[in-house]
């Protein structure tokens, strides 16, 4: 797991770094972009106004929401990272924090119309992604939801196949979603497949 200053360190190289992944369609980051463009047409379908980000790094996804008059919160444990996105969202609540400790008092205060978790909760074992989400489904507004683009597969089976394909660059020190070990706790939940490591999981 990369610690606070090793984001830091990454942070200004970190959007090149997901491109260049993308681009190629490799681990870890094939669908990054595609992921992403779907939770923005989703949250502007729906009509939402306060959006939550859960871990928003360089604020690439909640930037193009800031810009179409979403009232952006946040929150981020790399300094770097919460000064690169404030300066790109100077009006937006971004707050700095473990989210292995849970969320910001500031944050608990509020109700959100969605809320985003892109590429942040596989740095949680699967027990605290279960007990932190389960947190974040009492923020939400009725018929709000979470959307969770990450590394992510629908079964162990997948998950193995894929690290076995990338088993030189595999971070083993990260853990990834595997649908069908947590949907029975969320059966208000579905997963979308877009590459062959990563998806979007929304729960409701």
């Amino acid at each position: 797991m990369l610690n606070n200053k090793g984001f830091d360190l990454w942070a200004d190289n970190y959007d090149k770094t997901v491109e260049i992944s993308d681009n190629d369609k490799t681990y870890p980051f094939a669908g990054y972009k595609n992921i992403l463009n779907e939770i923005y047409n989703c949250i502007l379908e729906n009509s939402s106004k306060n959006i939550l980000d859960i871990g928003f790094g360089t604020g690439t996804l909640t930037t193009k929401l800031y810009e179409k008059g979403c009232n952006i919160y946040g929150q981020d444990f790399s300094d770097k990272m919460v000064e690169l996105a404030k300066n790109k969202m100077p009006n937006s609540k971004l707050f700095k924090g473990d989210i292995s400790k849970g969320l910001v008092e500031e944050l608990k205060k509020q109700k959100y119309d969605a809320i985003i978790a892109t590429y942040s909760l596989h740095h949680l074992t699967d027990k605290d992604k279960v007990n932190f989400i389960k947190e974040l489904i009492k923020l939400l507004r009725e018929k709000s939801i979470i959307y969770i683009g990450d590394v992510a597969f629908e079964t162990r089976n997948d998950l193995e196949k894929c690290k076995e394909k990338y088993r030189e660059h595999w971070d083993n020190e990260e853990i990834y979603f595997v649908y069908d070990e947590i949907k029975e706790e969320f059966p208000k939940s579905e997963f979308i497949k877009y590459s062959e490591c990563a998806g979007i999981i929304k729960i409701w």
